[in-house]
């Protein structure tokens, strides 16, 4: 037991005082934060375009009065928004949102160049002049927007310095659309107010069940718990990848450099091995705990009655030991499958042409897992559940949802089951692995396991 502890220990410590794995231990709630803040950042920091509106023809006219409307309407939305806020104790927030979702444009007179350049060649040599990318300030413009009427109906030519700018198009479209509409509701007799006030309106539709918490209507605290399972499956998902393919490194690097021979002249392969899946197992302990104490102390901060309601959501039954038990039935299956594969292979290359079939597998519970949130005694997903490789990552998802206690019995006993299976074969693989320079193929992993290798 001391020599295990030792090389667990010595596993441990390899990658725990490295830079690069408090790194890439940091980089993903770092890069989860950016990847939702940075396009708002992007959003809001865009600059606004400066955008002139002409009516080309007598058919044309009032079409830039709605499209300047559509913008006023626009701007006063925004500022009502700002104004709730404010009044929530939330200004910060509702200028941040303005920012976002506002318009990003502004209407100015239009040059006098393209006022009085005849349509044809004289007006796109106006055109290409004010939207020089090179020209002054005071002379340039982001769009040029030409408003006419066809058999009635509004159309526009949008000319853009940028030819992938759909911005001022879009905005344009819509305005255009709005004018129309109300147009041809008022020759119609009906006020354009009350079919907005149609359009607007959102009935009251609350759901009940006899299942709730409050035995009648469902609330938030009822699906939290499905929202909960689905995360402990993803979240066990990448700490087996992450765990497994650090345990496959390591192995496979030691085998390469002669380490393991020096290691298995003081210590038996099971005691190796065992060390080494316990050494992960800390070490993915360490990142999900890191993992746990920023998302705790977001939550706390942002939202206190959310994470008081996650706390008793875990605890409520006992899911939260659900979740512990199949992290590591799950964990060690696999943490030992990809030892056992490690002391076969010698370069990365070798690991590739046998990383491909079990990444078929563990693709499979990813696809599953989502129809678990929403139909967790689904029949495909009820008999995926049992299947053991499966299981620690679909029944971590079903387990909010109440299942038949004789389900997570006999899923737990099978997966453990296979678990103590896959740690005997392994075991054995992984001394003729360590031993030997032959690649792994059938032929040689059956002999491996039967001890006639």
């Amino acid at each position: 037991m001391k020599r295990t502890l030792l090389i667990a220990r010595r596993e441990y410590v390899a990658y725990a005082k490295t830079v690069g794995f408090w790194l890439s231990l940091l980089a993903f709630p770092m890069f989860a934060v950016l990847g939702g803040g940075i396009p708002l950042l992007i959003r809001s920091a865009e600059p606004i375009k400066v955008v002139t509106v002409i009516e080309d023809g007598p058919a044309a006219t009032g079409l830039a009065a709605e499209v300047r409307a559509a913008l006023q309407e626009e701007k006063d939305r925004l500022a009502e928004r700002v104004q709730e806020a404010a009044q929530k104790g939330q200004a910060a927030a509702g200028r941040a949102a303005a920012s976002i979702s506002g318009p990003k444009m502004r209407l100015i007179d239009a040059p006098p160049a393209l006022t009085v350049a005849a349509p044809g060649a004289a007006r796109e040599a106006a055109l290409r002049e004010v939207l020089d990318k090179d020209a002054s300030k005071d002379r340039r413009v982001d769009a040029v927007v030409f408003l006419s009427r066809v058999d009635g109906k509004p159309q526009a030519q949008v000319w853009t310095a940028r030819a992938m700018d759909n911005d001022v198009a879009d905005f344009v479209r819509n305005a255009l659309r709005t004018g129309y509409r109300d147009q041809a509701l008022t020759a119609a007799g009906v006020a354009p107010s009350l079919v907005e006030q149609i359009e607007s309106f959102k009935p009251e539709v609350k759901a009940f069940s006899p299942n709730a918490a409050s035995g009648g209507e469902v609330s938030m605290r009822d699906r939290i718990p499905a929202f909960i399972g689905l995360g402990a499956g993803f979240l066990l998902w990448s700490l087996v990848i992450t765990g497994a393919s650090i345990l496959l490194n390591s192995v496979m690097e030691e085998k390469s450099n002669k380490i393991l021979e020096v290691l298995l002249s003081s210590a038996s392969a099971s005691e190796i091995l065992t060390g080494k899946v316990l050494g992960v197992a800390m070490l993915t302990l360490t990142v999900l705990a890191v993992w746990a104490g920023i998302g705790t102390s977001v939550l706390t901060s942002a939202s206190p009655d959310t994470a008081a309601t996650i706390g008793q959501v875990l605890l409520d039954g006992g899911l939260v030991f659900y979740f512990i038990a199949y992290m590591v039935g799950g964990y060690l299956m696999y943490a030992v499958l990809f030892a056992a594969i490690g002391a076969f292979c010698e370069t990365p290359r070798d690991a590739q042409t046998l990383m491909g079939p079990i990444m078929m597998i563990l693709v499979v519970p990813i696809l599953v897992m989502q129809m678990a949130l929403t139909s967790p005694d689904a029949p495909v997903v009820k008999v995926l559940s049992w299947i053991p490789f499966f299981t620690p990552f679909l029944m971590s998802a079903r387990a909010p949802s109440d299942p038949p206690l004789i389900e997570v019995v006999l899923t737990l006993i099978g997966m453990f089951a296979t678990a103590a299976l896959m740690v005997w074969i392994a075991g054995r693989a992984f001394r003729a692995g360590a031993l030997s320079d032959v690649k792994l193929s059938w032929k040689t992993f059956g002999r491996a396991v039967t001890g006639r290798g």
